[in-house]
């Protein structure tokens, strides 16, 4: 019997990434066990697109989630106010890519950023204020079937997997 694999984050699993060159490191025996098995496939979808490690933090403005973004609706700037919108589409599309082809049909995603938040992201003022909606990599993984779940939400991951 074939394992079912799963998407994760890459800076759940210790790889220093995220905008500010940090790792969010999910330290739990679920998803260790899952590595050793073969079951993860790790993305970063902003890495994957060429942005570099440390990077300006970004969010999706407005009070807008990632569907709008790929609706072309909405926007992801930088605090500086760079538009990196084509670049987070990119790597959405990139992470897309690595789970259809690795048949993931779950996702272990960190909440709160533009990409893989999957309950919540920030407002787009950079004023830390939290928002129901999801980054723009969960909002594209949703569209194709893929379920998404947060770094909170690894024993409702583990449920389903185990059946």
């Amino acid at each position: 019997m074939t394992l079912a694999k799963v998407l994760v984050s890459a800076c759940l699993l210790a790889r220093p990434v995220r905008y500010n060159g940090s790792a969010k490191t999910l330290e739990d025996a679920l998803l260790d066990r899952w590595v050793s098995e073969g079951r993860v496939v790790s993305v970063c979808p902003e890495v994957m697109a060429g942005l570099p490690t440390p990077r300006p933090p970004a969010e999706i403005a407005n009070g807008e989630s990632g569907a709008a973004v790929i609706q072309r609706g909405g926007y992801i700037v930088e605090a500086d106010g760079n538009d990196v919108t084509e670049a987070y589409l990119d790597g959405a599309r990139i992470a897309l890519a690595h789970a259809l082809r690795h048949d993931c049909r779950y996702a272990l995603l960190t909440d709160g950023s533009p990409s893989c938040g999957g309950s919540f992201i920030y407002d787009g003022t950079f004023k830390g204020r939290r928002i129901d909606g999801e980054g723009v990599t969960a909002a594209l993984l949703r569209q194709h079937g893929i379920t998404v779940f947060t770094q909170t939400e690894i024993s409702p991951l583990a449920a389903v997997l185990n059946g």
